[in-house]
């Protein structure tokens, strides 16, 4: 390759890098990832699957290392690997893809959702596009058998993608749930990182607690949506007549529910907590089939003197959440406290690269946070993962050698060696 065709090719490479960070940092302004299902997009992937008499239908996001479903119709899994996603074509193509039949296509014949479950035969997907013309998403429909897709079908499921972005829009503009009168999740966030931070000057304490209500799908799937939505909004009420004019409550998605306490410590967030649990259970609600009570699982984290990040709190407190439930729901568990940032750490998204073997194995991710001395990252498994790898931030053009530190579920903080 002459000079000039390497200029050429570098310049490329760079261009797509600087895309790929643009469409992460607009995929992230939605603050959409890792959010309960909602009934705006579950009604856009059901009437696909009826007008395209199609078995599956879902809403794909994509970050840097996964792809995961808002919204899923005919398919039990919430997210797959990024690198198996036919939807990262589309993306990366920019517009409607279609494959009549995924086994005779090679791009597609080996992939593992063709040769295994669920089967993929026919795929049509197009982009979900933000107004500066970023590609987050799809909404893509698949068979299990492979069929012709013509350009008014490929016309309708563009305008089905269309609605599906103005409903991530409308989320933007919405600061408060209409159902319970909470905080919308953006909201919340919005004013819990103004309160840390004022707190953080101030030095004064700051806790969190994360509500969630016991086995409430099956409140839903036995009394209807009606009744459930009642249950919502009386709950939160129920709170509020137990929190003060300066404590915050949002809703994060579905059933949970998040609190935040200024100038409150750990016992006495504790307490407030107990006094929302009981609140909670105390409220009566209306049935077909006589009254209902509901109980709730609640976490409850402090902050540590000059946090400002309300990310690790949220973890924490969604932690002990899950400690809760699982030590028999309807009661409240104390979480580890969320540390002060490291000097320098600044929450990112950025697609990266696990390398390891000398660099003949690597695995995608995404990272969430970065400083002088380490990263904080999210993978699809930890399984196989070595306790030593390489990690490449393409956007940045850095690899740093890593050591793991600390291992939650799928996150994983490194320090760099």
């Amino acid at each position: 390759m002459g000079s000039d065709q390497a200029s050429v090719a570098a310049i490329h490479v760079e261009s797509a890098e600087a895309s790929e960070e643009e469409r992460l940092a607009a995929l992230a302004h939605y603050d959409v990832l890792d959010t309960p299902s909602e009934e705006a997009f579950d009604r856009v992937t059901r009437l696909a699957a009826r007008i395209f008499d199609v078995p599956m239908a879902l809403v794909s996001l994509i970050d840097g290392h996964r792809q995961w479903f808002k919204s899923r119709r005919g398919l039990h899994l919430q997210e797959t690997p990024k690198g198996d996603a036919f939807c990262c074509v589309t993306i990366r193509e920019g517009a409607p893809l279609v494959i009549c039949d995924a086994s005779a296509d090679p791009r597609f014949a080996q992939n593992p959702y063709v040769v295994d479950e669920p089967h993929v035969r026919f795929y049509a997907g197009a982009p979900l596009r933000t107004p500066e013309g970023h590609a987050i998403g799809t909404l893509c429909v698949m068979d299990r058998e492979p069929r012709s897709f013509d350009e008014e079908q490929v016309a309708i499921l563009g305008d089905l993608a269309q609605i599906v972005m103005e409903g991530l829009e409308l989320r933007l503009l919405a600061n408060t749930d209409a159902l319970t009168g909470a905080l919308s999740r953006r909201a919340f966030r919005e004013e819990a990182t103004r309160a840390l931070h004022l707190a953080a000057r101030h030095r004064n304490e700051i806790s969190l607690i994360n509500l969630d209500l016991d086995r409430f799908k099956s409140v839903n799937d036995t009394y209807g949506h009606a009744v459930g939505d009642a249950v919502l909004a009386r709950s939160v009420r129920a709170c509020l007549g137990q929190l003060r004019k300066s404590d915050v409550i949002g809703r994060l998605g579905g059933e949970e529910f998040a609190v935040l306490l200024p100038q409150t410590g750990p016992r006495a967030a504790l307490d407030v907590a107990e006094r929302l649990r009981l609140a909670i259970s105390a409220e009566t609600h209306a049935t077909p089939e006589g009254e209902l009570r509901v109980t709730a699982s609640l976490g409850v984290v402090s902050a540590e003197a000059g946090a400002t990040d309300i990310d690790p709190l949220l973890r924490e407190a969604d932690a002990a959440v899950y400690r809760a439930k699982a030590e028999g729901r309807d009661r409240c568990v104390m979480g580890r406290s969320a540390t002060r940032e490291k000097p320098g750490r600044r929450r990112v998204f950025k697609g990266g690269r696990i390398l390891f073997n000398k660099g003949a194995s690597t695995i995608d991710c995404t990272v969430r946070a970065l400083s002088p001395t380490g990263a904080g990252l999210d993978v699809s498994t930890v399984v196989g993962l070595p306790e030593r790898f390489d990690l490449a931030i393409e956007a940045d053009q850095i690899i740093r050698p890593c050591r793991i530190v600390e291992m939650k579920d799928r996150h994983v903080e490194v320090e760099f060696a």
